[in-house]
C-alpha cells in the first residue's frame, strides 16, 4: 500500500536586493535566491545577483521598481502564477521591498490569493546611498529627526503632497529620491517655507554603484547648480546638518580606482577574482571574457599521465587551468596526491602555485619568469636536465616553447591535453567591447594570457586591436602575455612583478597614484 506524500507548498520569497552593489544582499536573500525555481526581478537590481541564481531557474525583468498601476497587477498575478504551478518564486526588489516600493502591494495580493510567501528585508535605497557618500543620516547634534519623502515612486509625474512649512522646520535630515524634475520643485518649497537656503544638501547620483556621484553644497548652491546644469537621472537628495560630514567620512569614492572603468578578458571564473579584487580598489569592471576554458575532446591521454604521475620526475604546470584539469582526473582515478609523493613540481606563476596548495601540495620551484629559458633554468638550478622525465600538462593551444626548450637540455618530456580553449561570441553575449574601445570608455584593459590575447584580436580583429588599444592602459599579468601582446602591436603599459591576480590589481593602482 502506497501513501501519496504532500508536495512541498510553493512559495513567493520577496527579497530586498539592496540598493544597487550585488554584495549588499543578505544572507538570508542569497539563500531564498538560490532555491528559487523563477527570478521575477527588478530592471535595476544588479545583474551580477542572477548569478546566485540556479542555472535552470526562470529568470524574469519585470522593469522599473516601482512600475504603473496596471503594471504591477499584471506583475502581481505573474508572480501568483508561477507559485500556483508549484514553483519557488524569487521577487527580487530593490532596495526594500517595503520602503516606498510596491512589495506591500505584492504581499498583500498573495495573501488575498492565498499564496504562501515571506519577506526578505534589504538595505533600502536611500539608507545604502547615504553611507556609501560618507553621510549618516542620524548624528549627536545633527536633529532629532529623520524623515523619509516620496519622490520618483512614480518616476516623478506627480509631486509629493507635504506640509513643506512643518517639514521645512524640523530640526533633523530630509532624504526624498527623487526625479530629475522634482528636485528643483523640492528645494524651492523647502526654501519657501522656512528651510534656510544655507542648509547643507548633498545630491547622490547611481548610488553604492561605481558610477556613484555625490554634489554637495548649500540648499541654494545646489538648486543654482541644477539650475545651470540640469541632470536627467533621478538623485537621493539629503538635507540637513549630516550631510556636512561628508568630506570627513567619504570612503567609497575615495578609493585609489574609483571611477576607472576596467576590462577584464579573463575565462569567466578566474575573472571573479581578479573583478573583486579591483571591485573592492573602487573600480567599475566589465568582465568580457574572450575565451571559454573546456574539458579535453579525449581524456585518454590525461588519463593516461595520471596513471603514471608517479614515474616523472618532474612535473611543469603552466596554469592554474592544468592544475584544476590534471587534479580533477588523478582524483577520479584509483590515485591520490600520495601518488606525487616523489615527483618535484614547478609551477610558472604564484598563481599556479596557490592553485597547487588547494590540493595540499607544496611546488619545488616557482621561476621567477615564466620564459621557456627561465623554466628549463629553475629546474636546473635543483637538478641536471638531462636525462629527467618530464610531464607538462597543457591547453590546446600555444606555442610548445618550454616543452622543446627542455627537450634541447636533454629531457624527455610528455605532453597532455588537459583542457581545451574556444572563443567566446561576443556578438551572442557579453558586452559590445568594440563599441566601448572605440568610444573610449574604457581606462584599462587587463590580458591574464597570451590565449587571451591571442582571442581578443581574433575578435576584434589584428589591425582594430592595435588601433583602439593604443589609447587605453594595457595591463598584462607577465611579460609572456605582454610579448604575445606585442606581436600584434598591442604595447603594455602595466606588468607586474610578480605573475598573479593580486600583483596586477597592485600594479594597476600605483600607475595611476604615479603623477602625471
Amino acid at each position: 500500500m502506497t501513501t501519496d506524500q504532500p508536495a512541498t507548498p510553493s512559495i513567493v520569497y520577496l527579497i530586498g536586493a539592496g540598493p544597487g552593489d550585488p554584495g549588499l544582499i543578505t544572507v538570508r536573500g542569497l539563500e531564498c535566491l538560490a532555491s528559487a525555481d523563477v527570478v521575477l526581478y527588478d530592471h535595476l537590481v544588479h545583474p551580477q545577483l542572477l548569478r546566485h541564481a540556479r542555472a535552470d531557474a526562470e529568470t524574469i525583468d519585470v522593469g522599473r521598481a516601482a512600475p504603473q498601476a496596471i503594471e504591477q497587477e499584471a506583475i502581481c498575478y505573474l508572480i501568483a502564477e508561477k507559485a500556483r504551478e508549484g514553483k519557488t518564486v524569487a521577487r527580487l526588489k530593490w532596495g526594500d521591498p517595503f520602503v516606498f516600493d510596491r512589495g506591500g502591494s505584492e504581499a498583500l495580493f498573495l495573501h488575498e490569493q492565498g499564496v504562501r510567501f515571506e519577506v526578505v528585508p534589504g538595505i533600502p535605497a536611500a539608507i545604502g546611498a547615504a553611507s556609501y557618500a560618507g553621510i549618516p543620516l542620524t548624528y549627536p547634534g545633527g536633529g532629532d529627526t529623520l524623515t523619509f519623502v516620496r519622490g520618483n515612486e512614480d518616476d516623478g509625474k506627480t509631486r509629493p503632497v507635504v506640509d513643506w512649512r512643518a517639514l521645512a522646520r524640523l530640526d533633523g535630515t530630509i532624504v526624498c529620491y527623487a526625479s530629475a524634475s522634482q528636485i528643483p520643485h523640492i528645494l524651492t518649497e523647502l526654501m519657501s517655507h522656512g528651510r534656510s537656503d544655507d542648509d547643507p544638501a548633498a545630491l547622490i547620483y547611481d548610488g553604492t554603484l561605481p558610477t556613484q556621484k555625490t554634489v554637495a553644497g548649500s540648499l541654494r548652491e545646489i538648486e543654482r547648480a541644477l539650475a545651470h546644469a540640469p541632470q536627467p537621472q533621478p538623485s537621493f537628495l539629503v538635507v540637513g546638518r549630516v550631510t556636512a560630514l561628508r568630506e570627513h567620512l567619504r570612503w567609497y569614492d575615495s578609493r585609489p580606482l574609483f571611477g576607472k572603468r576596467i576590462l577584464i578578458t579573463r575565462q569567466k571564473e578566474p575573472a571573479g577574482e581578479l573583478a573583486q579584487l579591483l571591485g573592492s580598489l573602487g573600480a567599475q569592471t566589465i568582465e568580457a571574457p574572450m575565451i571559454r576554458i573546456l574539458p579535453p575532446l579525449d581524456f585518454a591521454p590525461l588519463d593516461a599521465a595520471c596513471s603514471r604521475a608517479g614515474e616523472f620526475d618532474w612535473i611543469v604546470f603552466a596554469s592554474a587551468n592544468a592544475v584544476d584539469s590534471f587534479m580533477t582526473r588523478l582524483l577520479a582515478s584509483s590515485l591520490d596526491v600520495r601518488a606525487l609523493h616523489a615527483v618535484q613540481l614547478c609551477a610558472i606563476g604564484q598563481g599556479t602555485a596557490d592553485r597547487l596548495a588547494r590540493y595540499g601540495l607544496k611546488v619545488d620551484v616557482v621561476p621567477a619568469e615564466s620564459r621557456a629559458e627561465a623554466v628549463a633554468d629553475a629546474i636546473a638550478g635543483l637538478a641536471p636536465i638531462a636525462g629527467l622525465s618530464v610531464l607538462l600538462p597543457r591547453g590546446d593551444i600555444g606555442r610548445q616553447v618550454i616543452a622543446d626548450e627542455l627537450r634541447r637540455r636533454g629531457a624527455v618530456v610528455a605532453e597532455a591535453i588537459a583542457y581545451r580553449t574556444v572563443l567566446v561570441d561576443h556578438e551572442r553575449e557579453g558586452p559590445d567591447v568594440y563599441r566601448l574601445l572605440l568610444e573610449r570608455s574604457i581606462d584599462v584593459v587587463t590580458f591574464t594570457s597570451p590565449s587571451a590575447v591571442r582571442s581578443f584580436v581574433s575578435t576584434i580583429g589584428a589591425e582594430p586591436a592595435a588601433d583602439l588599444l593604443r589609447p587605453t592602459v594595457v595591463a598584462a599579468i607577465g611579460p609572456v602575455t605582454a610579448e604575445a601582446a606585442l606581436q600584434y602591436g598591442i604595447e603594455t603599459t602595466i606588468v607586474p612583478a610578480q605573475y598573479n591576480v593580486q600583483a596586477l590589481a597592485d600594479a594597476i593602482v600605483r600607475h595611476f597614484e604615479r603623477p602625471s
